[in-house]
């Protein structure tokens, strides 16, 4: 099992590198700050989650997951040296892809090491958006996370779904697919249709007392 769930997380890195590149590519950034977004996009929710967990850094111990990283960064150069326009759809797919696999991973990862299963789905939902985040901020965008559309609440109800099926003790396999797709579903619907929890009525206005 440890091998197969490692390689899911190194699809995990890949699918953010790519989507840290598309955006270094939108940006207009040099080889270097190339690789340093697919990088932070790639490791940053991970890394936060191992340091909550008190676990040596999964990049640290596996230097694999910057082979993936570079690799994955240099395939999306060329294919976008190919392209005359800026492909943002393919960004925001990639995006929710990658934060639907971070999701199940960080979930796993942290119920392995003891977490409870509300810990759980928040360093789950950690581990797929922080990456993200961090990759906005550098870009001076609003995050993803912080915008109208369903982001962080996606992640969290894959993150219930995959702790639902752990209690009827479902094959972890199954079980990680299913809050894949759960959280993969409702972050394309939630993008196509433009899902979001409105919380705030935009159109009144703030009165001063």
């Amino acid at each position: 099992m440890v091998t197969w769930l490692h390689w899911i997380d190194l699809a995990g890195v890949a699918v953010f590198a790519i989507a840290g590149t598309l955006m270094a590519y939108k940006k207009h950034m040099d080889g270097f700050g190339v690789v340093v977004l697919a990088a932070v996009t790639a490791v940053g929710g991970g890394t936060l989650r191992d340091m909550i967990l008190d676990l040596p850094v999964f990049w640290v111990q596996d230097p694999s997951f910057f082979y993936v990283i570079i690799f994955a960064a240099c395939i999306t150069i060329i294919w976008l040296r190919t392209q005359n326009t800026f492909p943002l759809k393919y960004l925001f797919f990639a995006d929710a892809i990658g934060l639907a696999f971070f999701n199940v991973m960080g979930c796993q990862k942290a119920l392995v090491y003891g977490a409870s299963p509300l810990v759980a789905i928040a360093l789950g939902t950690m581990t797929g958006v922080f990456g993200g985040l961090i990759r906005d901020v550098i870009c001076r965008e609003i995050p993803l996370v912080l915008k109208g559309e369903l982001y962080a609440t996606a992640c969290i109800a894959g993150g219930i779904v995959y702790i639902l099926c752990q209690h009827f003790a479902i094959n972890t396999m199954l079980c990680m697919l299913a809050g894949f797709s759960i959280t993969l579903m409702i972050r394309l619907c939630a993008m196509k249709w433009h899902w979001s929890l409105p919380i705030f009525n935009p159109h009144d206005a703030v009165k001063d007392e």
